[in-house]
């Protein structure tokens, strides 16, 4: 195993051990991701709230339950609806709302001014950090939600191999959708970019896409293993052994110490937390209230109505572990203090 405090690591080294093994090595590779964040934030793990508040969208996307040509069930919520949920995630423990939407054409004729106005909303009523991610905008558009007040946006490659990235995000253009983000970046919010995990890339791939996120100043980090979704092209693809995601988030940690790194509920439910945490996570994702009729992305009904994606369900988990969930207040210092 090679120097895993080193950070500085080339291209052949990350693929190395993308292909380790060895159980006895691996432990040391989560072991080391472990230590380096409790070095950085103790025994605090971060909290967002989760609200997909529009599964209409535009695109075909290969990978997605809903891309426009899938004959599902869909919704479009309110503004009280979104609201109401927020105050009630935010009550409950979260340190910030994620606003999650498909690429949906009726925001687009109105100019994102409701998405800007709830995200005003939550900022002064609720006092509460937003991350949005609306897809791909126009630069007027990111201006609007950046003078909104939103804190992150989120807009996800899922590979940096631009054959793959064809494959998965059909129709859709490589330097467009990271450009997005980049003018985000310039705007002073902080970016989140994220890849699959199980969907026909290399190590050399995932290697790639991890030297990216640093070079790019993402200061959030995610990666989700592929799930197979129903009337999709790729509903008969096999979902990836979770060994792979957890080696990633432990390189994530272990090649940039104070980056957010999602443990997201979303693929496995509340039953995979312990092993994401246990690979160097800090947060956790896609929280969801029971019978919000809100819905999540990879597992979309999966642990919601029962309640197993709540901060309670997850404090308990995290409690077992010597660790506990952050308070609103230390996340807003940590971004501050840390992300600057």
């Amino acid at each position: 195993m090679l120097d895993l405090r080193k950070r500085n690591f080339t291209k052949a080294e990350l693929v190395q051990m993308l292909s380790e093994e060895d159980p006895e090595e691996l432990d040391i590779l989560f072991d080391t991701a472990r230590t380096i964040r409790e070095d950085v934030q103790g025994d605090k793990i971060f909290a967002y709230g989760f609200v997909y508040f529009t599964t209409f969208c535009k695109n075909n996307c290969n990978f997605c339950y809903y891309r426009k040509s899938n004959n599902i069930e869909r919704y479009r919520k309110t503004p009280e609806e979104i609201l109401a949920t927020s105050k009630e995630l935010i009550d409950s423990g979260v340190n910030l709302i994620d606003l999650t939407m498909g690429e949906d054409p009726e925001y687009r004729r109105e100019e994102f001014n409701t998405v800007a106005d709830i995200i005003r909303t939550i900022k002064k009523e609720y006092d509460t950090p937003v991350m949005i991610s609306p897809g791909v905008v126009e630069k007027h558009i990111i201006d609007k939600l950046a003078e909104a007040g939103a804190d992150w946006y989120a807009l996800y490659q899922e590979t940096h191999n631009r054959e793959l990235f064809k494959k998965l995000r059909v129709g859709q253009d490589y330097d467009e959708r990271m450009n997005a983000k980049l003018y985000a970046k310039e705007r002073g919010m902080y970016i989140e970019e994220g890849l699959l995990a199980g969907i026909g890339e290399s190590s050399q791939d995932i290697a790639d896409s991890l030297l990216t996120m640093g070079q790019m100043g993402a200061k959030q980090v995610r990666v989700m293993s592929f799930v197979p979704q129903e009337g999709s092209p790729m509903e008969s693809c096999q979902t990836p052994d979770r060994t792979e995601e957890l080696k990633i988030i432990a390189l994530m940690r272990i090649l940039y110490p104070h980056a957010l790194i999602p443990a997201s509920l979303d693929v496995d439910g509340i039953g995979g937390l312990k092993d994401r945490i246990r690979a160097g996570a800090n947060l956790i994702t896609s929280i969801i209230p029971p019978r919000s009729g809100f819905m999540g992305v990879a597992q979309n009904t999966m642990d919601v109505d029962e309640g197993g994606r709540t901060v309670e369900e997850a404090r308990n988990i995290l409690s077992e572990m010597g660790l506990r969930i952050a308070s609103k207040e230390e996340y807003k210092r940590f971004i501050r203090e840390e992300m600057r």
